[in-house]
């Protein structure tokens, strides 16, 4: 159909506007006589009454604003570096990341929707056709309340291609709100640093209700797994593992995911993670610990409190303090469990021992004697280490009292605890 100027003069639309505004004339007739819809009736109604004898019947079209050459030039280099990420064997990165090259940009001044960037990246072949999505697993949320589930883990992997070995991530997702309460990477995993990553969650963030993790040996002993020699005489979970006697002296419970799925629940943060801190990683050459750190840093700020979550539909920090301000928080406030008084003797390596006839115990092939016991006295040994000073503070307790406290090298203690 050919456009209105083309079939009518101003003149005549304006005799049939003039006509309705008087009310000669119907709006559904004035439709029908220039066959226009009723948006387009109502734009020229309203250009008639602010301007009768200047009325236009050609349609204003809007021009879009065109990028620069530079930008173009930024948009290309970027998208050409993330296909080199791509087809890099050697990384764990299957598919491009619009979103991601996006916020990229936009660090850099360049300003650019992500339909712009994949239109460019088609032009380019940097673009992969989506694989028929497999049927996914429920991702509502399950609790009521902020506190009542934690979702914790850890995932090693070789963060960086510029590294010279691989680095794990320990983190703390809380489930209600979805926000990241913890993480960071360390040089290798053991209950020590699980347990710090407890620490500090709720000295932060208060004492939560339930621990939410999966299988792995830091959290729970399964029998015919953990120990030839306790495979006959030690079921599941009659060994508590040190972070899980953190977690029992501190009242939080703790649940483990049995399935797939539920194990996927637990791992889905590390997808997005990992995909976004190889990538910054890899594009910033970055090969040190601390470096990496500042990278995650920086995007778990970003999902805290700049991004909306997909399943919450609410950015995960704000969601934590609405709920806090309902009343919807079953976060605990932080307090040390009787007979403790200091957060060395509840955050530790525990070890019992029982003193020989001269009150000594021996760690590891390293002899202690323990003053104010008795003989053959069942003593509890806590071990807080200090890597950074190479040293360790062993606090002795026995019949539920402090009975004597030293610092030690670390390295006497090499065969007895890995921290």
């Amino acid at each position: 159909m050919t456009q209105i100027h083309k079939r009518f003069t101003a003149e005549q639309v304006k005799v049939l506007l003039s006509s309705y505004e008087q009310g000669f004339i119907t709006r559904c007739e004035i439709e029908n006589t220039l066959q226009i819809g009723k948006t387009r009736f109502f734009a020229l109604l309203k250009q008639y009454r602010n301007a009768p004898h200047n009325l236009n019947l050609e349609y204003q079209r809007t021009s879009h604003r065109r990028l620069g050459a530079d930008t173009e030039e930024k948009i290309k280099s970027a998208l050409l570096a993330e296909k080199e990420l791509v087809d890099n064997k050697d990384l764990p990165i299957f598919d491009y990341n619009y979103a991601a090259l996006k916020d990229r940009l936009q660090k850099n001044g360049v300003t650019v929707s992500t339909t712009t960037i994949i239109k460019r990246a088609a032009e380019l072949g940097c673009y992969q056709p989506k694989k028929k999505k497999k049927a996914k697993h429920d991702r509502e949320v399950v609790t009521h309340a902020v506190g009542d589930l934690i979702q914790h883990d850890a995932s090693i992997h070789k963060w960086s291609p510029f590294a010279d070995k691989k680095w794990t991530l320990i983190t703390s997702l809380d489930d209600y709100s979805r926000m990241m309460l913890y993480a960071d990477f360390v040089e290798s995993e053991t209950s020590w640093v699980h347990i710090q990553a407890a620490r500090y969650v709720m000295k932060h963030f208060g004492i939560p209700n339930r621990y939410y993790v999966d299988n792995l040996r830091v959290f729970r002993f399964i029998q015919h797994r953990d120990s030839v020699w306790k495979n006959m005489v030690l079921g599941t979970d009659d060994v508590n593992t040190q972070w899980r006697q953190v977690l029992s002296l501190m009242n939080t419970d703790v649940i483990y995911a049995l399935s797939p799925q539920a194990k996927g629940k637990v791992e889905r943060p590390y997808r997005w993670l990992q995909d976004r801190i190889v990538r910054t990683c890899a594009l910033e050459k970055v090969s040190s610990l601390d470096d990496a750190r500042s990278v995650l840093r920086e995007e778990v700020n970003r999902y805290n409190y700049k991004q909306i979550h997909s399943t919450t539909q609410e950015i995960p920090a704000l969601c934590m303090e609405n709920a806090r301000k309902n009343n919807r928080s079953l976060f605990r406030p932080f307090a040390l469990p009787k007979p403790f008084t200091s957060e060395n003797d509840v955050f530790c390596i525990r070890l019992q021992r029982t003193t020989d006839g001269y009150r000594n115990i021996s760690i590891g092939g390293q002899s202690l004697k323990i003053p104010n016991v008795d003989p053959r006295e069942d003593v509890n040994i806590h071990f807080t280490p200090d890597v950074s000073n190479n040293s360790v503070e062993i606090r002795v307790w026995a019949s539920k009292k402090l009975v004597h406290t030293t610092h030690l090298p670390i390295t006497n203690f090499s065969k007895a605890v890995h921290f």
